[in-house]
């Protein structure tokens, strides 16, 4: 039996919400088909935004969102996606499949999402093919409160009082699809830009995202951060509002760059060499961030980890460029393995966004014309959405190895434990083995457990949600948990994540 100590009289560090973000890219149906239907479809939206998508969302808390990009962020102008649609300039998506962008979707639209879902907006600027004027005054036009030539044309196309931005990104994957630059010309280049997006809402200051690494790039990190503050006051406050965040980019294939492998026919070898893909998001965050408090030991500056997840082959018969794949119980156990790395590196790790949303890589949601399913995914965020905001915990608990090759061997159990507002307790824990149960004996220090409520994601590991089958993966009830003298007991089986809801003893 795994021991498994819980001490809730040690709060480590406050899980933000943010770390459980998405991302959506003007890329294949994630936003067109997906989320945007526009006012005139048979298909029922409010604005143009689907509705069941919508309630959907809601239903997990989606706490930001991240827009346009990705790649296609550097080479968008914002300007091309305001005023009438019918005048709006029509471009080639040149990342993504070659197909025309009508740029619909624009500015206005992207806001009127986030008001829809209730969630932050992180906007993602272009620097790699675009202007200093350009991504100024693009902040202008959404946050300027006042007479000003870009305050004026928002009035004009209908939205006179400006939105909130909480997050503005300076660039993305500078060292690739964002202009191919080294990380002391992007970190200058950094420098420069970010001088003009300004804090027109003094109550609510704009928070800039810096272009960070490629996965294990520790040289970007390092290089980026010795140019962008070998230049700065050495006034322990500098950094805050220079730069509020890195981000990091990692996605988990398990047959390398060019054969990523299938979403749904792989054996139990893949199942161990993508799990195990998945886990080294711990490492990576790890050494990015002993990095990081080289610079900034306060840890004013969040890592950001705004895409990861899986990415496979596409779908037999879909547009490669569309990235459109489906999920099965290894990606439930992707998204809970990264998920509790991220809570237990909340001192640091501060904003995550899923790639993507809809219809794209690890999505939450898929859908086919007025149809939609909810992916294995979607219901391990709907589970984990109660660490949002809580504080992380002290927790350990015994693993072993487990896995059918040494180079690919993982933990057999991930957790992590959040206290909330009320003082309930909030455990998650993933199963990694392809067929072993697991018992586990957990010790509350100074905890008297009363109330437990449990809730389980599992199945076998091929799993999936399909339009014919909308319900075979499923939040289902986990009643299998005994409160014992010390804590609680309980055995999780195989392919699972669990998540318990414990409240203390009246």
């Amino acid at each position: 039996m795994a021991k498994y100590v819980i001490n809730p009289n040690k709060k480590v560090s406050k899980i933000n919400k943010e770390i459980y973000g998405h991302f959506s890219e003007h890329l294949g149906r994630c936003i067109y088909e997906g989320i945007y239907v526009g006012e005139d479809s048979q298909i029922p939206n409010r604005n143009g935004m689907r509705t069941d998508v919508v309630e959907a969302l809601k239903k997990i808390k989606v706490p930001v969102l991240r827009w346009p990009g990705g790649c296609f962020a550097d080479e968008y102008h914002w300007m091309d996606g305001i005023g009438p649609k019918e005048n709006r300039k029509k471009m080639i998506n040149t990342h993504w499949g070659g197909v025309v962008e009508d740029n619909s979707f624009g500015t206005h639209e992207f806001f009127e999402l986030c008001e829809q879902l209730g969630c932050e907006a992180y906007v993602n600027g272009n620097l790699g093919s675009g202007t200093v004027r350009e991504m100024s005054e693009w902040v202008e036009y959404i946050t300027f409160n006042g007479v000003s030539p870009m305050a004026d044309m928002r009035a004009a196309n209908g939205h006179k009082d400006p939105w909130k931005l909480t997050y503005f990104g300076v660039g993305n994957e500078n060292w690739g699809c964002g202009g191919n630059m080294n990380p002391d010309f992007y970190a200058n280049e950094y420098r420069r830009y970010q001088t003009y997006v300004r804090n027109y809402d003094k109550d609510h200051p704009i928070k800039k995202i810096c272009s960070g690494p490629n996965v294990d790039d520790y040289a970007w990190t390092r290089g980026v951060l010795e140019t962008a503050f070998g230049h700065q006051m050495e006034n322990a406050d500098a950094s805050h509002g220079f730069m509020d965040g890195l981000a990091l980019h990692y996605y988990v294939h398990p047959h390398g760059w060019q054969n990523k492998g299938s979403a749904t026919d792989f054996d139990e070898k893949d199942w161990y060499i993508t799990l195990n893909k998945a886990y080294f998001m711990d490492e990576l965050v790890t050494r990015h961030g002993y990095i990081m408090d080289e610079f900034d030991p306060d840890k004013r500056i969040g890592l950001i980890v705004d895409e990861w997840g899986t990415w496979f082959d596409v779908e037999p018969g879909t547009n490669p460029g569309f990235l459109y794949q489906q999920n099965t119980i290894r990606d439930a156990l992707v998204a809970g393995i990264t998920l509790n790395i991220f809570n237990k590196h909340s001192d640091r790790v501060k904003m995550a966004n899923i790639a993507q949303m809809v219809n794209v890589l690890q999505s939450v949601i898929l859908t086919d014309g007025a149809d939609m399913i909810l992916t294995p995914t979607y219901h391990v965020f709907d589970m984990y959405k109660s660490h949002q905001d809580a504080m992380l915990v002290d927790s350990s608990l015994e693993t072993e190895q487990i896995g059918l090759e040494d180079e690919w061997q993982v933990p057999n159990l991930t957790e992590s434990v959040s206290e909330d507002a009320e003082g309930r307790l909030h455990i998650t824990v993933t199963n990694l083995s392809a067929s072993e149960s697991y018992p586990i004996d957990a010790v509350l220090v100074d905890f008297a457990a009363g109330e437990v409520q449990g809730e389980i994601v599992s199945g076998e590991m091929h799993e999936m949600n399909t339009f014919e089958a909308p319900d075979c993966v499923q939040v289902r009830s986990f009643d299998q948990v005994t409160v014992t003298e010390q804590g609680l007991s309980f055995t999780i089986p195989p392919c699972a994540v669990v998540h318990l809801t414990v409240s203390r003893k009246a």
